[in-house]
């Protein structure tokens, strides 16, 4: 019997880099939610265990994927768990800053647990997510939270509003490696949890949280793609628009508006001015 998982798209409100540990990687404190567009992940247990790969981007990855190698990972933990295919539906564009590998992972990692009730409770399955990316392990708790550390360490937000938006990408791959190496970050202070100190529980106190804090990666990943400038301002400059920004290192931005109706408005025009963009409209998901 299959299972069915979204992996919904992740959307950074919020991205501090606190700066470079010794190991290369970065400390970060970060405020995620998710949106509603979503790739999709059907898992059939079986004796082949492979990946195939179907939909709009599905083209757009080339070799292994995260997928792959999360089911390598839990075949290689041998404890006892069905296994089988995964058929990979791509929605999202790929290298786009909405975690869409990580929520593939993610999603194939939760649809495994849930074919596998006996042996569940045998497998560390954060520690795995956290082995797989940084953004594998908030994917794979797949709800609004704070995230800080390398991306191991979350906690979930009690709740958040939901925020109808637009995504815009210029279908145009970025490096996450080659964001952070523009940023040349300074070294980093002991990681701590982020005190974020401000009412989430509304609109407006959300988007004053958002506007004080912003992305640290929005300045460099601007100088490796101007037309993120554009798409910010392209976005702004629709009717009822609240705030755009850059989610993660891009080149993905959002649009938050007052509603649906005028995400949807502002999703049409910006479709008719740029077809060679990646645009639609959605919401990031409240609780």
């Amino acid at each position: 019997m299959s299972t069915r998982e979204l992996a919904r798209a992740k959307v950074n409100l919020t991205l501090m880099v606190r700066g470079r540990r010794p190991d290369g990687y970065h400390e970060l404190q970060s405020l995620v939610t998710f949106a509603e567009i979503a790739d999709a992940i059907e898992f059939r247990p079986g004796p082949d265990v492979g990946v195939t790969t179907v939909g709009p981007f599905a083209t757009n990855i080339v070799g292994p994927n995260l997928v792959e190698a999360a089911l390598h990972r839990l075949r290689e933990l041998g404890a006892g768990l069905r296994l089988g295919s995964v058929i990979l539906t791509k929605n999202l564009p790929v290298a786009a800053g909405l975690g869409g590998g990580s929520a593939d992972a993610a999603a194939v990692l939760r649809a495994v647990r849930s074919a596998n009730p006996d042996a569940a409770h045998r497998v560390p399955w954060h520690d795995i997510a956290v082995r797989l990316g940084a953004d594998v392990p908030v994917c794979l708790a797949d709800r609004p939270a704070c995230m800080w550390g390398i991306g191991d360490r979350i906690e979930p937000i009690a709740r958040l509003p939901a925020l109808p938006a637009v995504l815009v990408n210029p279908r145009l791959p970025l490096s996450t490696a080659h964001v952070f190496a523009a940023l040349n970050a300074a070294p980093a202070p002991p990681a701590r949890r982020p005190e974020l100190g401000s009412d989430m529980q509304t609109v407006e106190g959300l988007l004053g949280l958002m506007r004080n804090v912003g992305n640290d990666l929005e300045r460099p990943t601007i100088r490796l793609l101007p037309v993120i400038a554009d798409i910010k301002a392209g976005l702004m400059a629709q009717p009822n628009c609240r705030l755009a920004a850059l989610s993660g290192s891009g080149p993905t931005c959002f649009g938050i508006f007052s509603d649906d109706r005028a995400a949807g408005q502002a999703a049409a025009a910006l479709g008719a001015a740029y077809p060679q963009w990646w645009i639609i409209a959605t919401r990031l998901a409240g609780l």
